[in-house]
């Protein structure tokens, strides 16, 4: 999968204001947006997506133009054959694990009937072990499960990428490890993995490249092992210093 990103976008003004002027080319797999809080990590992840429209620049994925400002070119979203994961997963609450699975495959406005989604829903209920929770609704489930059925959500349409906001977000160390034995074995099988994570052992364990992003700037990249040995970037977003170990810095979207 090949890469080719060059967007700006200004938000607010004044004091509040927002400058985000990132550029990335790759043809790596698995990418990482790594930083600080505020960063612009999330929004430049959302410019991919579609749910942000730049100011100027452009946007391809695999020789596909999905935006181009000059061109005047702005794929809707639910073309970009991209699949989203939302922080906060973004689930009905009025729709069963089923039902909110086949509403990634849903093209009218009519939900999701509570047995529907054949055989489609039926390969992420099994593949990510929500078979026995298929009838339970988001309330009914832990901050895992929910995660797995957003993340079931986003792969139903069998998408060219996968895009993620800080999927390790609110999870408990088990239910991470679960997520990077998942998100590996994704990867393994040739899916595009762009992901926003202030995890660092789980960026450090999926990413095949990372950029670190700051003040809406791309401020370093490399892989994990270049990044993990630049002073700089330990010190200041990694929370190491001297060769030591530590907590990695906040790295919230």
């Amino acid at each position: 999968m090949r890469w080719d990103v060059a967007i700006s976008k200004t938000v607010g003004s004044g004091a509040q204001r927002f400058d985000l002027n990132v550029a990335f080319r790759s043809d790596v797999e698995r990418l990482v947006l790594f930083g600080p809080s505020g960063a612009g990590k999330t929004m430049t992840l959302k410019a991919i997506a579609g749910l942000v429209r730049p100011d100027a620049g452009r946007i391809e994925m695999a020789g596909t133009t999905l935006f181009d400002a000059e061109r005047g070119i702005d794929t809707p979203a639910r073309q970009r054959d991209c699949g989203y994961l939302f922080q906060e997963y973004a689930l009905f609450p009025h729709l069963n694990v089923r039902q909110n699975i086949a509403f990634g495959l849903a093209t009218g406005w009519r939900n999701p009937r509570r047995d529907g989604g054949g055989a489609a829903v039926d390969r992420w209920l099994d593949a990510l072990e929500l078979r026995p929770f298929a009838t339970r609704f988001p309330d009914q489930l832990s901050g895992g499960q929910r995660q797995r059925v957003a993340l079931a959500r986003a792969l139903a349409g069998e998408p060219r990428a996968l895009l993620l906001d800080e999927p390790a977000s609110g999870l408990d160390q088990g239910e991470t490890e679960r997520l990077q034995d998942v998100l590996t074995q994704l990867a393994a099988s040739g899916l595009a993995i762009l992901l926003v994570e202030h995890d660092v052992e789980l960026v450090m364990a999926l990413s095949a490249h990372i950029y670190v992003v700051d003040f809406g700037r791309l401020i370093a990249e490399g892989t994990p092992q270049e990044i993990s040995t630049n002073e700089a970037v330990r010190t200041a977003y990694l929370g190491v210093e001297n060769g030591g170990d530590g907590d990695a810095a906040d790295a919230d979207a």
